[in-house]
């Protein structure tokens, strides 16, 4: 899979993968999140214009899977990450993370940071797997808890979630 950022007449496709990625939701009891539809065009555009937005791409050049962030409270934003069901379980997903790692290791950015399901095997306990650690609610900065604040209105605090951070270590220092 080459990452790379998305081209604007793609944006469509990303709202497909997030669809399907979504219907997996239904297995688990929570037809409203599968049911809920992806960010608008424009949102992702903004994304994608702010050079905070990347895809997987196959063999195809055709994107599989994409993730968008944000900057919140210093770090990056894990905002949206999404796998299509036909190419999940090869580390799509987390090389999509690796990469905005490298980023955030690039700009000196401290950590990645999400909010996720608790119980959803596939979000938490996938997140862990991918190096993050959950975070006690004395440890949310101002943007964090905006974020959550945000997700209650939406309807998502209708099942338990968290927010999670991986530390990023800074890059090494060059060979002499």
């Amino acid at each position: 899979m080459r990452i790379r950022s998305p081209r604007h007449g793609e944006l469509t496709r990303l709202q497909d993968i997030e669809r399907a990625a979504g219907r997996c939701f239904h297995d688990v009891g929570m037809p409203e999140i599968a049911d809920d539809e992806p960010p608008a065009l424009d949102e992702l555009a903004g994304y994608e214009s702010a050079g905070l937005a990347w895809v997987a791409a196959d063999e195809n050049d055709v994107p599989v899977a994409y993730l968008i962030a944000d900057r919140v409270d210093g770090d990056l934003h894990v905002e949206q990450v999404s796998v299509h069901p036909d190419h999940a379980r090869h580390g799509i997903g987390r090389s999509l993370l690796d990469h905005l790692a490298d980023r955030a290791a690039a700009e000196a950015v401290p950590a990645l940071t999400l909010t996720t399901f608790r119980d959803v095997p596939w979000n938490a306990p996938y997140y862990a797997r991918c190096g993050f650690v959950l975070l006690a609610e004395a440890e949310l900065g101002p943007g964090l808890r905006a974020v959550r604040a945000k997700e209650a209105e939406h309807g998502l605090d209708r099942w338990p979630r968290v927010c999670m951070r991986r530390p990023v270590p800074p890059p090494a220092a060059p060979l002499r």
